[in-house]
């Protein structure tokens, strides 16, 4: 079974990564298979070398360290044992000093880009949306926690201290006493022990949940309901999987967590056009991309929707202005530079694919305040 080895990026990762600054900074993405043994992406982090040192030269770069940066994507690609275990994209962000490399769930096009900055907006889609989740099944009488990863096999995770099952967890079985007077006070207890279990499992959880990583439940009634009800967990979607999970595979549960996860980002895109459509009948929206680089330098944008596979050449000044430059290695993508504006003011960078972009623009935002 092949695995999906994934470093999502930390924002603290983005923000070092987009504050950065050297004159041969190379940008590659390739598309990587988690079930090869890496050889032919070895050969187009090589391809791509060649057209981002290509692109160097070209615009007139310093020979030794042009050598340099060579020397850095050279060693990567000879590093046979680190291309055995990918993910569906390989980020590497080099220059003559230093290399970083995330591999990331999401499938993002073959590019090389150079400049004095890294071209971060494919890697942004990585936590645009998470592309993988948690799946608690969860039943009385077992506990199992799965990772469910892009089109691969799920991947079960021991948890430490995970209660095995309700009576190992409360200590003592159901009230048996099912007679006429005894029934309420009988259900009653049972809903006190379920409660408590969930709250054993609900600790022993916690370490190992992530922010960005949604936790799907797989549970029945009333195990369903009550383990919301004692969970304070923010990753806890709001929409679970339904029926006994002791009653389906883990690949099952896995099928049918992605059908859940596809909702939730289906969901949050629609709220957010609901949103641009509100905020534009205030005068809050800009489509243009001269418009939105103004607004991303004053630090007014408080959401902006970037096009990941656009990319337009130019530089943005201090004071937002926009000149539209030829490719290469003195300019960088007018819609990543946005993007990173807004980001290090504060505001939140979805970076999605055209058709998700409100108005049909390549660039929309919107704005804090009405201009």
């Amino acid at each position: 079974m092949a695995i999906l080895h994934t470093d999502i990026p930390t924002r603290s990762q983005v923000d070092a990564l987009l504050t950065a600054r050297d004159p041969h900074s190379a940008s590659l993405y390739l598309p990587t298979d988690p079930a090869s043994n890496g050889d032919a992406e070895r050969v187009e982090l090589k391809n791509l070398t060649s057209s981002a040192l290509e692109q160097l030269r070209e615009g007139g770069a310093d020979k030794d360290e042009v050598g340099e940066l060579a020397d850095q994507l050279a060693d990567l690609a000879d590093d046979e044992m680190f291309f055995r275990y990918q993910a569906r994209s390989l980020a590497v962000f080099a220059t003559p000093t230093s290399i970083t490399t995330f591999r990331l769930p999401n499938q993002l096009r073959a590019a090389a880009e150079v400049s004095d900055r890294f071209h971060l907006k494919p890697l942004l889609r990585s936590i645009t949306f998470p592309h993988t989740a948690l799946v608690l099944a969860l039943a009385q009488n077992s506990v199992r926690l799965l990772e469910v990863l892009p089109e691969l096999d799920p991947v079960a995770i021991e948890v430490s201290g995970m209660p095995t099952d309700i009576d190992s967890a409360v200590g003592r079985a159901f009230p048996a006493d099912r007679s006429p007077i005894r029934r309420l006070q009988a259900d009653e207890g049972k809903k006190v022990r379920i409660r408590q279990f969930a709250r054993a499992v609900d600790r022993a959880l916690r370490p190992v949940l992530r922010g960005d990583v949604p936790l799907i439940l797989a549970a029945t009634e009333p195990l369903q309901s009550i383990f919301r009800s004692v969970s304070g967990a923010p990753e806890l979607a709001p929409v679970g999987l339904t029926g006994n999970p002791e009653e389906s595979t883990d690949r099952e549960l896995a099928s049918a967590a992605r059908g859940v996860l596809d909702d939730l980002h289906a969901d949050r895109l629609r709220e957010l056009h609901r949103l641009f459509d509100l905020r534009t009948g205030q005068g809050r929206t800009v489509t243009d991309v001269a418009g939105v680089a103004k607004y991303a330098t004053m630090g007014a944008v408080d959401t902006v929707f970037v096009d990941i596979d656009s990319t337009t050449p130019g530089v943005i000044d201090e004071a937002g202005a926009i000149e539209f430059e030829p490719t290469g290695a003195s300019s960088y993508g007018l819609q990543d530079e946005i993007a990173r504006r807004v980001w290090l003011t504060g505001g939140h960078v979805l970076a999605v694919r055209r058709d998700d972009i409100p108005a049909g623009a390549e660039t929309a935002a919107i704005l804090r305040y009405a201009p």
